[in-house]
């Protein structure tokens, strides 16, 4: 399956820096709708951020995932990649 990657950065509370990638469908351009996938995985966070907007999230590249990955964008829309201080 083919993705887009939103490069994304999120100020913590306790001042880190949280990076994840958003993965969506290549076909989903709606800018709108990516943010609102970041949002939704921010709101399951155990602690707060900042606000998430365009200035923290930005389109990347385009790749091809998984199918482990491709799977569970089918069920959710997207998927995301915790890479920095995410936990």
């Amino acid at each position: 399956m083919e993705v887009s990657v939103w490069d994304s950065y999120v100020r913590r509370s306790d001042g880190s820096i949280m990076h994840f990638d958003i993965l969506v469908p290549s076909e989903l351009t709606d800018e709108a709708q990516v943010f609102a996938y970041g949002k939704a995985y921010l709101r399951g966070k155990p602690f707060k951020t900042a606000d998430f907007s365009a200035r923290e999230c930005t389109f990347c590249h385009i790749e091809y995932v998984t199918d482990d990955i491709a799977d569970q964008i089918g069920k959710e829309g997207f998927f995301i990649l915790e890479l920095e201080n995410c936990d």
